[in-house]
């Protein structure tokens, strides 16, 4: 199980009260969320390997120098009840290095690449996994690595804890009419506002899958754009060639990375000894963190001693 962190303690962040505070006032909401969610996760999709992946730099540079329109609505507005806006509110700004103590202090492994983002890191572990995978995100990005063959699929939390949803191949068939490994090419061509990713203007998501059924990817439908005997109609294919400088440079955005270097890691689900439960317990009284503490520990195996 491969856990978009970000994604899911900016929705904890925002679903748990922020009343919720540690006695020295700084709040938890975050802190105490996250470990809800990873212990109903392993409780109920009970993984035998579990990783946090880390946005090392959520908006890398050489993106952005690619599409310098890439996220960046996001640093320059707040947007409400965002779960997944990388703008960080200092309430949680301010519980980040905690979620990482606690993380640690749990034996879950955080694994992050310089420049890039969790989405690469996810990608690249994905991708070498040798078994089944869980990508658990909040980012429609990431159905480009659902594959059905290699029992990769995604647990979808948009729509909130209590209706995730299994995505697999038939569900973003389902959904948008193209296969995951189109997905790509799909959300290059539709643009993707939450990514600040234009799009090829007048093409939407309809459009967009109906030129993906009948081209199989994007570097086809190019090719029929500058090929004028090709069965394109003409607004499309001006629509196409207008849009030439952004379609060159707009997959290596979108596609994540799938070789990085991450070296050897261990994310076994294992029992804690006496020594590491206890250190989570002391964490978990120190910052107030409620029974969610136990209830991790309790997911991931662990006898408790309190709560």
């Amino acid at each position: 199980m491969l856990l978009d962190t970000a994604s899911l303690y900016f929705r904890a962040f925002y679903g748990v009260p922020d009343t919720i505070k540690a006695p020295d006032g700084t709040p938890v909401n975050a802190v105490r969320g996250l470990l809800d969610i990873i212990a109903r996760l392993v409780a109920e999709y009970e993984p035998t390997h579990l990783v946090a992946c880390w946005d090392d730099d959520w908006r890398p540079h050489w993106r952005v120098e690619l599409i310098p329109s890439y996220k960046a609505h996001r640093v320059a507005e707040v947007v409400p009840l965002g779960p997944d806006v990388e703008v960080t509110p200092d309430p949680l700004e301010a519980q980040i290095p905690m979620i990482r103590q606690v993380l640690d202090a749990l034996d879950i492994p955080i694994v992050g690449a310089t420049h890039h983002e969790a989405d690469d890191v996810i990608g690249t572990l994905a991708t070498q996994a040798t078994m089944p995978v869980d990508v658990v995100t909040g980012d429609r990005d990431l159905f480009q690595l659902v594959d059905d063959a290699r029992g990769v699929r995604v647990i979808y939390t948009a729509r909130g804890m209590s209706k995730l949803e299994v995505v697999t191949d038939v569900t973003v068939v389902g959904k948008y009419g193209v296969l995951p490994s189109q997905y790509v090419d799909f959300s290059v061509l539709r643009g993707d506002t939450s990514d600040g990713l234009p799009g090829v203007v007048g093409i939407g998501e309809k459009t967009a899958a109906s030129l993906l059924q009948q081209f199989l990817d994007l570097d086809a439908l190019i090719a029929a754009a500058d090929d004028p005997a090709a069965p394109l109609s003409a607004t499309i294919r001006a629509r196409m060639t207008a849009a030439a400088s952004y379609l060159k440079v707009a997959p290596t955005v979108v596609e994540v990375v799938r070789d990085l270097d991450l070296g050897e890691i261990d994310g076994r689900i294992r029992p804690l000894d006496a020594e590491a439960v206890a250190e989570v317990e002391r964490l978990a009284s120190e910052w107030n963190l409620g029974g969610s503490a136990q209830r991790a520990l309790r997911a991931l195996g662990n006898e408790v001693t309190t709560g």
